[in-house]
């Protein structure tokens, strides 16, 4: 069993720091290694081929900028690169966490076996290609519930002046809660609770989630620190499940056990 040292009431900040000491626990390392592998090709191409491209793209969208607004635009440029980052890193994060979400439920399963001292299940490559399916199928649910939201979102930054004003920030807050979503799913999926009651659970600790969320969208916009953040985002998510959410929907055992 893994020990951890936890504040009376730990907040989103908390798990995610604790994701970044779980990764480098005996018997989870090799556990790590695919997700980080797939985010590390994946993040570091994309984000190379996003910084050759970044200044047609800003130049681009402060053409749209109306003249009586130009005076701003010493403040519309970096809430540009904000927005443009944003977007970019949350839509290659999707990417990324599709082709590894396997490894990751793999990898939250046998962290939280750990955790919660039982013994962790036996889960080799037939197991985890019969599983395939399922997973692939939550993740066309989260893509269904993100879609509408982010469409929004991109017409309200259209707005002349005032999207262009808010729209990052809302767009920042919109993925905090979002990424929030994406890797607590990995712990609750593991145990069959549908998306919906997911999200009205993490609904119940919402600061607490907008903390983790903000946190790993932060550090996905940071070169070299966003190659290693899948798995930490997915320790962290794991070690909040197993201290707010577990005992709540009455769940005492692992997967497979």
């Amino acid at each position: 069993m893994i020990n951890r040292t936890t504040s009376v009431n730990p907040g989103g900040a908390h798990y995610f720091f604790q994701g970044w000491k779980l990764i480098h626990q005996p018997g989870i390392r090799r556990f790590v290694l695919l997700p980080l592998l797939v985010n590390i090709v994946l993040m570091g191409s994309a984000f190379l081929w996003l910084f050759h491209k970044l200044n047609v793209w800003i130049a681009l969208i402060m053409a749209h900028v109306p003249d009586w607004l130009q005076w701003l635009s010493y403040l519309l440029w970096p809430l540009t690169v904000i927005s443009i980052l944003l977007v970019f890193s949350y839509f290659f994060s999707t990417l990324t966490n599709w082709i590894a979400a396997p490894f990751c439920g793999l990898l939250s399963e046998q962290l939280e076996a750990r955790l919660t001292g039982q013994s962790p299940p036996e889960t080799g490559w037939i197991e985890l290609m019969k599983s395939t399916p399922h997973i692939l199928l939550r993740e066309w649910q989260k893509l269904a519930w993100y879609l509408p939201r982010a469409l929004g979102l991109l017409i309200f930054y259209l707005i002349p002046g005032l999207g262009q004003t808010l729209a990052p920030v809302l767009w920042f807050l919109f993925s905090a809660w979002t990424l929030a979503i994406q890797y607590c799913d990995y712990p609750f999926d593991n145990h069959k609770v549908d998306f919906t009651r997911m999200r009205k659970a993490l609904s119940q600790y919402k600061s607490d989630n907008m903390q983790f969320g903000a946190l790993v969208s932060l550090f996905t916009l940071m070169p070299i620190i966003n190659l290693v953040i899948l798995p930490v985002a997915v320790c962290g998510a794991t070690a909040m499940w197993v201290d707010k959410y577990r005992a709540q929907l009455g769940i005492s055992h692992t997967r497979h056990q």
